[in-house]
């Protein structure tokens, strides 16, 4: 699909997505032609149907599938400028799922059995001020901001930049890091210069720590920017400040988290307690023949 990809790349580019995006909205697209078997401009409502009746049986993710619809919906509409509607290719419903969260003991065995000191310092900017993963793989040594006491988020997601606390534990353990191993633009560089730290290399640091504590919870690198927002929740702070620091457009996104919090659990009472007839369990009778 050369000059589709070209035009499509093109159409990409105008409207500024980032450049993960160009590439996820080809590899969909291109998936697409390669199970229809025929060019794009040739393909109708039908096969783009049948391709996506295709992903729903396989099954795949949520998230490919509906990546999969944005990237055709765009195709079609700004690229091909189909008359059919866009709205013709639909979405996947998603059921609700909620994390699993990581208690304040568990993240502290966690960031105690880092392998490395560059581990420990990956781990703690994750969950000290609830990065994404891209997030802290693109941070730069230029980013930390020692005399306001804050962290630099150049560019996350949604292409917004935005400011995060810089905790004291955490400034410290980047001081030594930094002596130890000198970065000079990227906090955290991979082998390949002039390149950050790969994907692979974070999550690997993470499933290294986790065996080392003993902890076998299935938690991502993610997870820990989920546990910083419950603790931060928990210890009683404003869900609009938290909604900011993470960056999120809506409330609502953020408002999940009260659903995790412990305090939102334990501090309410449970209508059972409240019922003043409530009588104690009766005790079993023991047989009178023993």
């Amino acid at each position: 699909m050369g000059q589709f990809r070209d035009a499509m790349e093109e159409e990409l580019r105008l409207r500024n997505y980032s450049e993960r995006t160009r590439e996820a909205y080809v590899y969909c697209v291109r998936e697409q032609v390669r199970f229809v078997g025929s060019a794009p401009d040739v393909t109708g409502p039908e096969e783009v149907r049948r391709y996506l009746m295709h992903l729903a049986q396989k099954p795949v993710s949520w998230s490919f599938f509906n990546q999969s619809v944005c990237a055709l919906r765009f195709f079609y509409a700004k690229v091909l400028k189909r008359e059919w509607g866009v709205e013709r290719i639909p979405f996947h419903r998603r059921g609700r799922r909620l994390p699993v969260i990581l208690g304040p003991d568990e993240v502290e065995r966690l960031l105690a059995a880092a392998t490395s000191l560059r581990d420990r310092a990956l781990l703690e900017t994750a969950y000290g001020c609830g990065l994404r993963l891209s997030e802290i793989r693109h941070l730069k040594v230029s980013d930390i901001d020692s005399a306001r006491m804050v962290l630099r988020i150049e560019q996350g997601k949604g292409r917004k930049d935005r400011y995060v606390m810089l905790p004291k534990a955490l400034l410290a353990t980047l001081r030594t890091y930094w002596l130890e191993s000198k970065p000079r633009h990227w906090l955290f560089p991979g082998q390949e210069p002039g390149q950050p730290l790969s994907d692979k290399t974070v999550q690997m640091a993470l499933r290294k720590a986790l065996r080392a504590a003993g902890i076998q919870k299935p938690v991502s690198v993610h997870s820990l920017r989920h546990a910083f927002a419950t603790h931060l929740l928990e210890a009683g702070t404003n869900v609009r400040a938290i909604q900011v620091l993470l960056g999120h457009r809506s409330l609502g996104t953020t408002q999940l988290y009260t659903h995790l919090a412990s305090t939102y659990l334990n501090e309410t009472k449970s209508p059972l307690d409240r019922l003043t007839s409530k009588q104690d369990v009766p005790a079993k009778k023991e047989d009178p023949e023993k």
